[in-house]
Formats: structure tokens, sequence, C-alpha cells
């Protein structure tokens, strides 16, 4: 983490701990503690929670440049501490929301890169919202990527617009890429 990534830090931090199976003291409150009247299996979730607690305390710890480590209180509830370093860069969310949406609403296919990659990174932007509790539908996705192609896709969205069938996104690419290899041999 170095202050311009959190969601992505965040995103890693999930899939690296899940995968480690070592994201159980994020998923499960902190048990009771143990004491002389805790059953065998009482003992063993406390043990599992401490382990994962421990390391991923660890992990998320040693991911974050020391700078911003700084500014996080030091917390011994992995939970808590992400939610802690969630908190610092709450704000800055919102200003990366504020550039995604900006970003996607001046972004247009400008025929160089090819309209798959143009699609998927209108999909991934729309995926980064959909993290920050801004989701937008498939439908309206679609519809709005329409409206980013050029004027030489004119006939195709006039052709899409009358149709009473929704598109995909899978369908999107597909019949984007297909039509953009006809206006290649045109």
């Amino acid at each position: 983490l170095n202050g311009t990534n959190f969601l992505t830090w965040k995103e890693q931090i999930g899939i690296v701990l899940g995968v480690m199976d070592l994201d159980h003291a994020l998923r499960i409150d902190t048990p009771a503690a143990i004491t002389a009247q805790s059953t065998i299996e009482q003992r063993a979730a406390y043990e599992k929670w401490e382990r994962s607690n421990r390391m991923s305390l660890m992990i998320m710890k040693s991911s974050i440049s020391i700078a911003i480590r700084g500014a996080i209180p030091d917390l011994n509830d992995a939970k808590t501490y992400l939610a802690s370093v969630e908190e610092q860069f709450n704000g800055s969310s919102k200003a990366h929301a504020s550039t995604l949406i900006m970003k996607m609403l001046t972004t247009r296919y400008d025929g160089i890169s090819g309209v798959r990659e143009h699609i998927m990174m209108m999909n991934d932007m729309a995926s980064k919202l959909k993290g920050m509790e801004m989701a937008i539908s498939e439908g309206f996705l679609v519809h709005f990527i329409m409206t980013s192609l050029p004027v030489k896709f004119g006939l195709f969205k006039i052709n899409y617009n009358t149709q009473k069938e929704k598109w995909k996104m899978s369908e999107l690419i597909a019949m984007c890429v297909q039509e953009e290899e006809r206006l290649k041999v045109e």
C-alpha cells in the first residue's frame, strides 16, 4: 500500500489471505478467550482464529509502506486493523471514484486499441466503482459503452436500438468485435 492503490491493495490482501487460508480472523469475530472450562472445540477455534489474526496482521503490516504504517493505529485485531486502514483512505476512495466516473464519461473509442480492449477497460472501471459500492447495472453499462463508440458504428447502434432483446456484456463484445472487423473490410 503506497497511498494511491488502496482498493487494489485491499483486494490483493483478501486474495493472499484467502488462498493461504488465513482470512479466518477477517471473517469471524474474536472468539471468547480460553478458560479452564473451555472445550477442545473452543480451544481449537480460538487457536485457529489467533493464528489467522497474527499472520493476517503481519502480512497486512508488511505490505504497507512505512510512512503510511505510522499513521495507522497499531491494533492487535486484524479485522479492526483493516477497518482502520480503510478509514484512512475513505476520502481518497471518493476522489478515486470521482476520477473513474469522469474518465468513464469522457472515454471514447479511438479505433486504435481495438474495440474489445475499449469495452474491457470500460468494464474494468465499472467493476472498480462496484468495489466502492457504486455499482452500475450491466444493462446501463452496455448502453453507456454503445454511446462511447464513434460515428462509424452508427448503423450498428441503430440496429442494436431497434432490437427488443438486451445484450449481455459478452454479447456486446462479440458483436462489436464482429462489427469492427466488418468495418475494416469496407
